[in-house]
């Protein structure tokens, strides 16, 4: 067993301990820049991937440590090593090891403010978390039961006037006894000692991982999206400096497009709705007018003409491949419309009632990478080529 110095004391950032193992994984590849070893320490700051929760970070005899699993007690880092030195510590050696502070703490305050969270969901609902994610850039939980959107605003409110109490936070090991009598929240059934993280008056919860001291420290609890899942609800949330960091994002965003709009910030969202209407009747007048002159186009094209081709832009797929059957009709040879530009690339239906289409459709893939394929009569796909040689081999065919 590794003895875990974050359950003492989860604000320590520098550590010492004695090696039990270190063993180097498989060979690295030719290109491989640096080799991984497993590192067993006889006691560690290093929380692992544990709860739902990532590891720490940090370094480990002044090498990265890439990872933290925990087996059987058995706490294993994972450290990145360049490929030209020697084995970096050996059984028996002292080494000294540091946590990534801001990193271990943003993990904490998002947990202890999912702790307060779920401790009201709880309290007032009798909900279960029955799932919970914490990586660096997300975090999720999951609860067993519906929340509306009105319940989801009420429990955030509340959760931050938790957060301003400045409640403490404690971490124990009760005995059997005392264990028997406290109404604790629990995902699964555990053995052997159960460590129980408590905020009076708000949750009881058997958790492993580090935890902040007060409810103050969290700073603030921010739910960002809620939606049904499986019965019940998942929320995405951010807390502490992950909030503030995504307001700064989302006020940036809102100012620029509040700009654009020339509209109040909180108005923007109606004045991005009215230039999207705005948008999508002129691009409905526009295909009108593409398919008007595609249909001009395809009149003018003389009788005796074989493999008519015609190039456009800003055409539906359906209008495309209705002239496309329209040319095969009165044409020999491939009839084919190209939709799109010469920087953009083009989307085309090719259609012959006398060739194999499938003859295009191999040489575009093998000539212009082109996403394309279909029938003997028809086909339809991509082409990032320029208008010019794309006739030009269609003419030579």
């Amino acid at each position: 067993m590794t003895k875990k110095l974050y359950d003492e004391d989860a604000y320590l950032k520098k550590f010492s301990a004695k090696v039990i193992s270190c063993e180097k994984y498989p060979a690295a590849t030719e290109a491989a820049e640096t080799f991984k070893y497993d590192v067993v320490l006889d006691q560690t700051l290093f929380f692992p991937e544990e709860g739902g929760q990532t590891p720490d970070k940090g370094t480990l005899g002044g090498y990265p440590v890439v990872d933290v699993q925990i087996k059987n007690e058995v706490i294993i880092h994972t450290i990145s090593v360049p490929v030209d030195e020697e084995a970096p510590m050996k059984a028996g050696d002292e080494v000294a090891g540091e946590i990534d502070w801001p990193h271990r703490c943003s993990n904490m305050q998002q947990h202890t403010g999912e702790h307060i969270f779920s401790g009201l969901v709880h309290k007032n609902f009798g909900y279960d978390n029955v799932g919970f994610h914490l990586s660096d850039s997300i975090v999720t939980m999951d609860y067993n039961g519906p929340l509306t959107e009105d319940d989801v605003r009420d429990l955030e409110w509340e959760t931050n006037r938790v957060i301003m109490q400045q409640i403490p936070v404690s971490a124990s090991y009760p005995d059997d006894e005392k264990l028997a009598a406290l109404d604790y929240r629990c995902k699964k059934e555990l053995k052997g000692a159960i460590r129980i993280v408590t905020i009076p008056g708000v949750d009881d919860c058997a958790c492993c991982a580090p935890h902040v001291k007060n409810t103050g420290e969290v700073g603030l609890f921010k739910v960002l999206d809620f939606q049904s899942y499986k019965g019940g609800v998942r929320l995405s949330i951010l807390c502490g400096f992950r909030a503030l960091l995504d307001y700064r994002i989302v006020r940036t965003h809102l100012r620029d497009i509040s700009h654009i709009t020339s509209a109040p910030m909180y108005e923007a969202a109606e004045a991005v709705t009215k230039l999207k209407a705005e948008r999508d009747g002129l691009k409905f007048a526009l295909g009108e007018a593409n398919r008007r002159m595609l249909s001009v186009q395809i009149s003018q094209i003389a009788a005796d003409v074989v493999s008519p081709m015609i190039f456009t832009d800003g055409v539906d797929t359906a209008a495309v491949r209705s002239a496309v059957n329209e040319m095969v009709a009165s044409h020999d040879g491939y009839c084919g419309i190209f939709n799109g530009n010469d920087d953009a690339g083009y989307s085309f239906i090719i259609g012959s009632r006398d060739l194999d289409c499938n003859d295009l459709a191999r040489f575009f893939r093998e000539k212009f990478s082109a996403k394309c394929g279909g029938k003997p009569e028809m086909i339809q796909g991509h082409i990032d080529a320029k208008r010019a040689v794309i006739e030009n081999y269609i003419i030579s065919k």
